[in-house]
C-alpha cells in the first residue's frame, strides 16, 4: 500500500480479545453497578488492550504540535499566512491556548516546525524538522502540486523517527498551518469518497459566502490536475507538511505501543491518511472531541470513532487531546485502584 520507497514499521494488532475480557472483567468487579461508568470504562479497556497491559497505566503524556505554512493558504483562509509563523512564537513564549492547557494538565508539549515559511534559528522548544519551507499553491494550475512525492515521503518518515522515539504513555496531536483546513477538506474528499462540499467547513473562520469561495476554490483545484491514485499522492499534491509528520508520527508511536490522543478535524484527516497506509494504526486511536468544523462529524463516521466529548471547539493546537488527557489517567486510575466488591466487603446485588 506504500511506496517502495517507505519503510514502514509493524503495528502489532491492538484487538487483543482475551486481554479486553480480563479487563472488563475486573471492571466489572468494581464497587459499582455494572457499566456505570460509561464510556470511561470502554476507553479503560481500550487503553489496556493499545498498551497490552492490565492494568494500564497513564504516567506520562505529551502533546506534540506540528507547525507548517501552505502556498494556498493567502486563497482559502480567512487570516494572512504570516499568522502561522506568529503563532510559533507565540507558543515558544507560552502565551497560546495549548500551552496554559499543557501546563494546567501537567502535560508535555513538543513544538515541531515541519515547514513554517519563517526563519527561526536555533530555539529552544523548537524542534526543527523542517523538510521544506512551505508547500506550493495547489490552487495554481502551474503547479503539480502542494509537495512532490519525494518531499511528502521525507515528511512523513521524519514524522515517523519522532514518534518511534519518543517514550510516552498517550501521544496527543495538534496542529498549527493557516489554510490546513483547506488540505484537511480535500484529503478527507480523496480518500473516503465524501462530497467535497460536504468536506469544507468555515476553518478558522470564514462567514458563508467565505466558505462557497473556498469551496469553489478547492473544486478548481480537483479539476486542473489529474486525479491521485494512491493515499500519498493525494497528501503530497492536496495535503501539508505537518499532516505528513503527522500521520508518520501516528504510526511510529503506534509501532511502540503509544496511546494516540486525536484532536480535531486536520488531525482526523492525517489518521486518516496513517491508516491508508497501515490500517492497524487506527486501534492506537483515542478521538478526543468532535469539532465544530463542519466535516468532522463525517470524517468521525468513516473512521468508526466515537469523540469522548463535544464542547464546540474549532481551535486546533491540540487543545481538544490535551483536555483528554485527564479522562485518560482517570480511566487507568479507575482499573488501578478502585476497590472490588470482595476488597471493600460490600455485598453485591442478587438479582
Amino acid at each position: 500500500m506504500s511506496s517502495p520507497a517507505l519503510s514502514l514499521p509493524p503495528i502489532a494488532d491492538a484487538k487483543r480479545p482475551a486481554l479486553r475480557a480480563a479487563l472488563r472483567a475486573r471492571l466489572d468487579a468494581k464497587t459499582k453497578p455494572l457499566g456505570s461508568l460509561g464510556m470511561l470504562e470502554a476507553l479503560a479497556v481500550d487503553i489496556g488492550a493499545i498498551q497490552d497491559r492490565n492494568p494500564p497505566q497513564m504516567e506520562k503524556c505529551a502533546v506534540a504540535l506540528f507547525a507548517a505554512s501552505h502556498g494556498a493558504a493567502h486563497r482559502v483562509s480567512a487570516y494572512p499566512p504570516d499568522v502561522t509563523w506568529q503563532m510559533v512564537e507565540n507558543f515558544l513564549a507560552g502565551g497560546a491556548a495549548i500551552n496554559v492547557m499543557a501546563r494546567s494538565l501537567n502535560v508535555d508539549l513538543h513544538i515541531v516546525n515541519a515547514g513554517v515559511d519563517h526563519e527561526f534559528g536555533q530555539r529552544d522548544g523548537l524542534i526543527d524538522a523542517v523538510v521544506m519551507h512551505g508547500t506550493r499553491d495547489y490552487t495554481d494550475p502551474a503547479n503539480a502540486g502542494a509537495m512532490t512525492q519525494e518531499a511528502c515521503e521525507q515528511a512523513l518518515m521524519r514524522g515517523l523517527a519522532f514518534g518511534q522515539n519518543l517514550q510516552v504513555d498517550a501521544l496527543g496531536f495538534g496542529e498549527m498551518g493557516i489554510g490546513n483546513t483547506a488540505s484537511a477538506s480535500l484529503l478527507m474528499h480523496g480518500l473516503t469518497g465524501v462530497p467535497l462540499a460536504q468536506c469544507v467547513g468555515a476553518g478558522a473562520g470564514l462567514d458563508e459566502a467565505g466558505v462557497a469561495r473556498k469551496l469553489a476554490l478547492l473544486d478548481d483545484a480537483l479539476r486542473v490536475r489529474p486525479r491521485p491514485t494512491s493515499p500519498l499522492a493525494w497528501l503530497a499534491t492536496y495535503g501539508g507538511l505537518e499532516i505528513a509528520m503527522m500521520a508518520g508520527a501516528m504510526l511510529g508511536a503506534a509501532s511502540r505501543g503509544t496511546v494516540l490522543v486525536i484532536d480535531g478535524f486536520i488531525v482526523s484527516a492525517a489518521l486518516l491518511v496513517a491508516t491508508r497506509l497501515e490500517p492497524n494504526v487506527r486501534q492506537y486511536a483515542v478521538f478526543a472531541h468532535r469539532s465544530a468544523e463542519q466535516g468532522h462529524r463525517l470524517l468521525l463516521a468513516n473512521l468508526q470513532a466515537q469523540a469522548l466529548f463535544d464542547l464546540g471547539l474549532r481551535l486546533g493546537e491540540g487543545t481538544g487531546a490535551a483536555l483528554a488527557m485527564p479522562l485518560l489517567r482517570t480511566a487507568c486510575a479507575v482499573v488501578r485502584d478502585m476497590a472490588s466488591f470482595t476488597d471493600a466487603g460490600v455485598d453485591t446485588a442478587t438479582g
